[in-house]
């Protein structure tokens, strides 16, 4: 090496020393009010004796259905979050497979009365059903917050954080329906939203009627709306089907039509039966079928053409983040602070790439 090459690799050297040195120069060890972050960082003393003062925390989450898989990924989720906070995690949930609020709150009415319990997350599915288990909650000192469903007008809404998808978010499902019929080709027909809306899951209804009013709208804008039937039922919240029977009544609803180019299902319950209909009719990939939800049943439906797609609302979200917010209430004051997991339009070309881990 010459020793001008020298000279010049020896300042190299002096410069990225120089660079790193600069670099590390803002770091910072104490706040500006004095206190150090490390410090501030750690758990309040008193925070494992909140409420019920035995040393730890515990928290109950309770859903409306635990008996189809779709809740599975948001007890992970909450587990993963209790287990990070050294929280003890009850997880509840009506045993059935389709919504069943009237045992959720028999489960909540149980859990509210235990001493043990210093944190409560719930859904929420039929507005104005959970007010006396707040106002409970609240008169008891224990924190609540809720998932998964909105409610509204839920008593201290403004005091609750949420975490969960807008229903406004099924939108996105009605515009892929409607883009669906027209790439098809379809002259014309009917374009159905199935739904068990006597079960009153105000969340459920909502979604149907942004679905539909998305699709009218994509068909409006193309100037084909006269072409098709578009029906949500005669309020817009769904044509409502057998709960009892769901599977053969939407069959019999596609075939009574006779003309279907289109349906979809606003959640994890209607969205496999829709599937199923389609599968049992033969009519694979030859309808546009959209619903809610990626549980496996869906996803496997997705990839045999049963269903065009289905849209994801990320539950194991839906379980950590409640368990992160009622910690953090606890422990620092932090409250009311909502999630919104978004929409996520999950088809063929995309299906394997979800489900990893639990997270859908």
């Amino acid at each position: 090496m010459t020793k001008l090459m020298k000279t010049l690799a020896l300042g190299a050297a002096v410069s990225l020393v120089g660079t790193y040195a600069y670099a590390q120069s803002g770091s910072l060890d104490k706040a500006v009010g004095g206190y150090s972050f490390q410090d501030a960082a750690k758990e309040a003393p008193t925070t494992k004796n909140f409420h019920s003062k035995d040393g730890k925390l515990t928290f109950a989450i309770i859903t409306h259905t635990a008996g189809n898989g779709f809740f599975d990924p948001t007890y992970v989720g909450a587990q993963v979050a209790a287990d990070a906070f050294g929280i003890n995690l009850i997880k509840l949930g009506s045993e059935a497979p389709v919504d069943d609020i009237p045992r959720e709150i028999e489960i909540l009415n149980q859990v509210i009365n235990d001493p043990t319990i210093d944190g409560l997350i719930m859904t929420t599915p039929q507005s104005g059903a959970y007010d006396d288990i707040v106002k409970k909650a609240f008169a008891n000192g224990i924190p609540v917050a809720t998932t998964n469903s909105f409610d509204p007008k839920i008593l201290n809404r403004s005091q609750i954080s949420h975490t969960g998808q807008l229903s406004s978010a099924a939108s996105i499902g009605g515009e892929a329906l409607a883009k669906c019929v027209l790439d098809s080709g379809a002259k014309g027909g009917s374009i159905i939203f199935p739904s068990t809306t006597t079960l009153g899951n105000e969340e459920v209804n909502r979604r149907v009627t942004a679905a539909f009013e998305a699709a009218v709208k994509v068909l409006n804008d193309a100037g084909r709306l006269n072409d098709f039937k578009v029906d949500a039922g005669p309020e817009n919240i769904g044509i409502d089907v057998n709960k009892d029977d769901i599977t053969n009544s939407v069959v019999s609803l596609i075939e009574s039509r006779g003309d279907v180019v289109g349906g979809f299902a606003a959640n994890g319950f209607v969205t496999p039966a829709l599937g199923d209909a389609v599968a049992q009719l033969k009519l694979n990939g030859k309808i546009c079928a959209f619903g809610f939800d990626l549980g496996p049943k869906q996803q496997e439906q997705i990839r045999t053409g049963a269903l065009t797609g289905s849209l994801g609302q990320q539950p194991f979200l839906q379980g950590f983040w409640p368990v992160a917010q009622l910690y953090l209430q606890i422990d620092r004051g932090v409250s009311a602070a909502n999630l919104d997991t978004s929409a996520q339009l999950v088809t063929k070309d995309t299906v394997d790439l979800v489900g990893k881990r639990f997270e859908n």
